[in-house]
């Protein structure tokens, strides 16, 4: 059985305030960095019982230090002749968890996932509740055009299409490879 795809509204934000704190861009290569930092800071030389740069009795919590990178979902940017399409795997969500809005020249997806569980039992009561939610921001390119922007979501994943200005769509010249 194939399960339509439901379109998604893309919301238009005429705001003029920087791209800080959750909205500021994915930067995998900087969390990556802070993390070996912390690794090289925590080996360390001395006497053995301080040989990895730990007393016994301390610990670190098992989690990074950026409690955000790791809920960010990832993404597929693909650039095709008349559009650039943009997706992303969001399993467990729905399109009514699923925010797609236009700010600043930037495409902003936003979802937010809670889910609870509760059992009672006659000799035991669990209760268990997980929320997560994530900002992930995009520039649009130039030559796009933003007013026919449209986002799809089907199966746990989200699909933006960026169609290209008929401008844009020329503009692309082959230049011809000549031996030397």
């Amino acid at each position: 059985m194939v399960e339509a795809a439901g379109k998604l509204p893309v919301k238009v934000e005429k705001k003029t305030a920087p791209a800080t704190g959750a909205m500021a861009p994915w930067a995998p290569f900087e969390t990556l960095r802070r993390e070996i930092d912390r690794v090289f800071d925590t080996v360390g030389g001395g006497s053995w019982p301080f040989a990895l740069g730990r007393r016994s009795f301390q610990f670190e919590l098992p989690w990074p230090r950026e409690a955000g990178w790791a809920l960010n979902p990832a993404v597929d940017v693909s650039e095709k002749d008349k559009e650039f399409e943009i997706s992303a795997e969001l399993p467990g969500l729905s399109e009514k968890d699923v925010e797609v809005k236009l700010s600043n020249g930037n495409l902003v997806i936003k979802g937010e996932k809670k889910e609870e569980k509760e059992e009672r039992e006659k000799d035991y009561y669990l209760s268990e509740r997980r929320f997560g939610s994530f900002v992930r921001s995009f520039a649009i390119p130039e030559g796009v055009d933003a007013e026919k922007i449209e986002a799809t979501f089907a199966k746990g994943v989200l699909t933006i299409k960026l169609p290209k200005t008929a401008e844009a769509q020329k503009s692309e010249t082959k230049i011809p490879v000549k031996t030397a």
